[in-house]
């Protein structure tokens, strides 16, 4: 491929999705109205069928043969101030390539299941044009060439994921969400405000070619020289991603991100918001290689979250919400995974490409999961309690099978996609475990990551189990005859599943074919992984044990739930409030604040307002004054002159005292 056509290529990625929200925003709610699907899906299908000719071209033999010299399209100048010199370019290497793949084909899915699952709704148009600037914002923070650029690409994401967790913004708990993910972001926001400004003090630029290539004898002199300044540029950085990958203790947004749509949330969980800040993070390696005390940080905090996140998934009965905790609890398991590149430089690539893999299989059946529950919501009227509805296998048969496929490589089923990303992070952790300095440290962070892994297999089918099986029961809303996905809904369920299913075969370990072209990253190298045989079996164990403990008690005995749950007791409530981290945040955090700004309100409008006031009316006082002094009373006359009488005499005195 010549390197103008893979420059048109890279602005038509972007390019495509924009132009479908700018006429959508335009034409829709007058001309498009419920046909405004079509510019979204074309907008969005030319961005993935350039997103996979980019995919092709970035090997050995493409344009971009030295990870030192991706693809770069030259843009425009932004801002010129002295040394400070922004452009906006585009710049593609292997990563950026399986990043726009995966987004815009995901996006594409739920995009189409999308306009039948919202084919009623009165603000059809606003919700294809939110849809379509929301890939468009994604695909300019992937293909960013520096970190001012990424930078506000990262906010046009965060407003977007406002704009659609919000979208029935008439009810309270919706526009309540959205406001709580757009605050909670604005403080993983100021970690990655603080980590660009240190970046330029230390390398005086903010491009990803010179402030990520290893490469380079001065960068590694930089590097020598500010050793802890690196460190705490990577704690920012990783502030930045808690934010937006919803870790502990910032991930109490995300699930209350299931207000929006569901396909909103599909879109938020698999292909977009919350994959940036893993993608940040594998980004900056180059960086977190030289700074183990940040990788560590970033392993533990991604194994509070994974375990966090999965105990509270437990005891969930809104199946939407299930799901939503499983994402934070995999972001977890991707964070694991990279923080255990700190076992030593060997073992950096395939940490990342572990980490980097699980989020490309993630993608695919979390996608498929989301819209499997969106499909359950729709067909049962808006009903999403798992409590409310039961034994759907027989009446959603194309849902019941394409999301037991999500679920089984959710849990790790061998030989689904899900099994050999996870089982990669296992390999990873245990490497940490054997190499390095900090080998207890891994070995309770892989204790953890087996742990979660039994229990996400246990909640994951407990959903499964509970909503598709036992006696056939519907709720009253889902009226006399609950029904089966419509074929534009059904198929994008198909697809996922088929892709949840295969791709661990097509491109993973059996190949190499993904840890192959991800060594095409800058900060990465070649590297030949084996299978893990030992590791395989314990995945597998893992899995069955999650899945046979939830067939027992919420198929062949459910009593024994109900007599769990009794036993359980305090740890029970836990679990469902949430671990009570809103109510906790609320005490500790928010409450103050209120106070705070209450009180800034109060000396605001007391101090600040009431001397701009004073101010204020002085001029209207002094213009007064001459009107009382002659407003034709004698008595004030007879008062003047006497003053005026009294000053001259004291005047006279003093002159002729000083003579």
């Amino acid at each position: 491929m010549s390197e103008s056509v893979q420059q048109l290529l890279m602005w038509l990625i972007p390019g495509a999705p924009l132009t479908a929200a700018i006429l959508i925003a335009l034409f829709g709610p007058k001309v498009l109205r419920g046909q405004s699907h079509w510019l979204c899906w074309l907008g969005i299908a030319t961005a993935f069928g350039c997103s996979l000719a980019l995919l092709t071209s970035i090997t050995p033999e493409g344009f971009a043969v030295d990870p030192s010299q991706p693809a770069v399209v030259i843009g425009y100048e932004w801002i010129k101030v002295g040394s400070l010199d922004i452009r906006i370019d585009l710049r593609a290497d292997a990563m950026t390539s399986i990043m726009l793949s995966m987004v815009t084909g995901v996006s594409l899915l739920v995009a189409i299941f999308g306009s039948g699952y919202m084919h009623h709704d009165p603000g059809y148009p606003r919700f294809f044009a939110a849809v379509s600037l929301f890939v468009f914002s994604m695909c300019m923070l992937v293909l960013a060439g520096s970190f001012l650029m990424l930078f506000v690409f990262w906010e046009a994401v965060g407003l977007c994921s406002y704009l659609l967790i919000g979208f029935w913004f008439r009810k309270p708990s919706a526009a309540a969400a959205a406001k709580k993910a757009f605050v909670v972001n604005r403080i993983g926001d100021f970690g990655l405000l603080m980590a660009m400004f240190l970046i330029w003090r230390t390398f005086g630029s903010l491009d990803f070619d010179w402030v990520l290539n290893s490469g380079s004898t001065e960068w590694q002199m930089i590097i020598g020289a500010n050793r802890e300044t690196i460190t705490l540029i990577c704690l920012c950085l990783f502030l930045g991603a808690m934010g937006k990958s919803a870790q502990f203790p910032l991930h109490v947004w995300l699930p209350d991100a299931m207000e929006g749509p569901t396909p909103v949330s599909a879109l938020i969980h698999a292909a977009t918001m919350v994959t940036a800040g893993v993608y940040l993070v594998a980004r900056c390696t180059p960086l977190f290689v030289w700074a183990p005390t940040a990788q560590l940080v970033v392993a533990g905090v991604g194994a509070a979250t994974a375990l966090i996140a999965a105990l509270t998934a437990l005891m969930q009965y809104d199946l939407k919400r299930v799901m939503a905790y499983s994402t934070v609890s995999q972001l977890g398991f991707m964070f694991m995974a990279l923080g255990a590149a700190a076992a030593g430089p060997e073992y950096v690539t395939p940490a990342v490409t572990a980490a980097m893999f699980h989020l490309f299989t993630h993608a695919f059946f979390k996608a498929l999961l989301f819209l499997g529950s969106g499909s359950v919501m729709h067909s049962m009227g808006d009903v999403i309690d798992m409590r409310r509805f039961s034994g759907l296998r027989r009446v959603m048969p194309t849902t019941h099978w394409t999301f037991l496929a999500g679920a089984a490589a959710l849990a790790g089923v061998p030989p689904l996609s899900g099994f050999f990303s996870k089982d990669d992070i296992l390999a990873s952790l245990s490497a940490g475990m054997t190499h390095g300095d900090h080998r207890l440290y891994f070995a309770i962070i892989f204790l953890v990551a087996v742990l979660t892994a039994v229990l996400t297999a246990f909640y994951t089918f407990r959903a499964y189990f509970m909503t598709f099986w036992g006696p056939e029961k519907f709720p009253e809303e889902a009226g006399a005859h609950p029904h089966e996905a419509s074929p534009v809904m059904a198929i994008p369920l198909q697809i996922l599943a088929l892709l949840a299913i295969s791709i661990g075969f097509i491109v993973g370990p059996l190949t190499h074919r993904f840890s192959s072209y991800l060594a095409h990253t800058m900060g990465l190298s070649e590297t030949h992984p084996h299978l893990h045989w030992g590791l395989m079996l314990l995945s597998t164990a893992i899995a069955a044990s999650g899945i046979y403990a939830a067939f027992v008690m919420y198929v062949r005995s459910p009593a024994k739930a109900e007599e769990a749950r009794l036993r359980s007791g305090r740890l029970y409530d836990l679990s469902q409030n949430k671990f009570y981290f809103d109510e906790i945040l609320t005490t500790l955090v928010v409450a103050p604040l209120r106070r705070l700004a209450a009180l800034s309100v109060s000396f605001d409008r007391t101090v600040i307002d009431g001397a701009v006031d004073a101010v204020g009316r002085l001029p209207r006082l002094l213009s007064q004054a001459p009107a009382r002094l002659h407003g034709g009373v004698v008595g004030n006359y007879a008062l003047v002159m006497l003053l005026a009488a009294t000053a001259a005499v004291v005047f006279v005195v003093q002159a002729l005292g000083r003579q």
